[in-house]
């Protein structure tokens, strides 16, 4: 009795056979105890053959050791002695992939482990074509880890985990759907690789990372630099732009005392010789 309902009607029936069997008893004491026996016996065969099956699970009945039919859920009666029921759990199952030693395609050699969803789809083939189906869908999903994994270079398994997943549930899908069985969903959880492999990707990560730092460095050099020039141009076409920067370079060091600036050529004087220079050039072109 794996169900209070059976307990339920078992206690009733001892019950109705108390009240009936006692006065006989008191009559015939012989008749009585071999009837009380019976009655009670024949009440735990009846109440045996009550049975209850929770939401999520199904009942395979089988009569003289065939299957009969799929019952549940809810309460439900089977022949006592001539019929027997498997139940059945519905709802989607997980179980652990155990970690496999396996060679990538490029021959490194990785330890990888992953978790599996699935659920019963057809109860009757799940307990008749099937010895046990969780251990056996267990030791299929490690074998296609174990072939999928060897087709693919560590470059993919490391960036294609959702796709490698997705092959194997195929796999394991294609020949246990046959079983009752369908595959919600396949993750890889974890990937270890030597250390020596692991130090190597971390300095080559190291040197990209520096490759990207310098030539944004020099990209932001060139930049500079142009609009320096072009900056340049633009105070030597325009006069007095050059003294106007001075004086707020000058500004800009600001007010307090510790700081001292001291002009070698006023900026007169250099603007000066500047236009002497040009006078000078004029003069020394030929005149046409």
């Amino acid at each position: 009795m794996d169900n209070p309902i059976s307990g339920l009607i078992f206690f009733a029936l001892l019950v109705i056979g108390f009240l009936i069997g006692t006065p006989i008893f008191m009559a015939n004491q012989l008749l009585g105890g071999g009837i009380g026996v019976v009655w009670f016996f024949g009440s735990m065969i009846i109440a045996s053959g009550i049975q209850m099956a929770a939401q999520w699970e199904k009942g395979v009945v089988f009569q003289l050791g065939k299957f009969n039919r799929v019952t549940g859920p809810g309460l439900f009666f089977i022949i006592p002695v001539i019929e027997e029921v498997r139940k059945i759990d519905m709802r989607v199952l997980t179980m652990d992939i155990p970690s496999q030693q396996v060679i990538t395609k490029d021959n490194v050699p990785v330890k990888i482990n992953g978790v599996i969803f699935f659920k019963v789809d057809d109860p009757s083939n799940a307990i008749i074509k099937v010895q046990d189906y969780r251990y056996a869908i267990s030791q299929y999903s490690q074998t296609s880890l174990r072939d999928v994994i060897g087709q693919m270079t560590l470059d993919q398994l490391l960036t294609e985990r959702e796709e490698i997943g997705k092959k194997i549930e195929a796999n394991v899908e294609k020949d246990t759907e046959a079983w009752g069985l369908e595959v919600t969903g396949i993750r890889i959880q974890d990937i270890d690789m030597p250390e020596e492999l692991k130090k190597m990707m971390s300095r080559q990560a190291s040197a990209e990372r520096e490759k990207r730092a310098t030539i944004t460095k020099a990209e932001g050099d060139r930049e500079a630099s142009a609009n320096l020039a072009l900056a340049a141009r633009t105070m030597a076409e325009s006069p007095g732009a050059m003294q106007l920067r001075t004086l707020q370079t000058i500004d800009g060091l600001g007010p307090t005392a510790s700081n001292t600036v001291v002009l070698a050529v006023p900026v007169n004087i250099m603007t000066a010789i500047d236009q002497i220079a040009e006078l000078g050039k004029k003069k020394d072109k030929p005149v046409p």
